[in-house]
């Protein structure tokens, strides 16, 4: 698990934030320059940890499909705090299946909408990092959600 930090759910939501209007790009984790949805993550980690996690291999759009290994998932309970979906708060990471036969594959920050309730700042195709509504679409998909480790003082 990775060390908690001394950064505010504000904190770490105005950090997803600077990678907004990256372009998409797979694999790619370099905020202005091009990331996918699991780049965010790891950007933004980064950013706040100074390293990297783990070392991610190389995988192609279909990565998920072709082993049906909850990888995703698997690297998010080794590195970040595993909370109740209920519970998802500004800061916080969701990870989403498309298709409730399917392993998840998305992934996204939970950050405080403008107009009330939660947004989700994530990486798409053909969009590149944007901001969206998290709403009742985006609530059926979750498959986990995740807390980067904070210290309370």
């Amino acid at each position: 698990m990775l060390t908690p930090v001394h950064l505010g759910r504000a904190d770490i939501v105005a950090l997803a934030r600077q990678w907004l209007g990256t372009p998409y790009h797979a694999q790619a984790s370099v905020r202005g320059v091009g990331a996918d949805c699991i780049g965010l993550v790891r950007g933004v980690v980064r950013e706040i940890h100074g390293v990297e996690p783990q070392a991610i291999p190389g995988y192609a759009a279909d990565w998920a499909e072709a082993n049906g290994e909850e990888a995703l998932l698997a690297a998010a309970r080794a590195h970040l705090r595993e909370i109740d979906p209920a519970d998802l708060a500004p800061g916080d990471i969701a990870i989403f299946r498309y298709r409730s036969r399917f392993v998840a594959k998305h992934a996204g920050f939970a950050a405080d909408a403008r107009s009330g309730g939660l947004s989700l700042i994530h990486a798409m195709e053909g969009v590149g990092v944007t901001e969206v509504g998290f709403g009742a679409w985006w609530r059926r998909r979750i498959a986990g959600a995740f807390s980067i480790p904070r210290s309370e003082s």
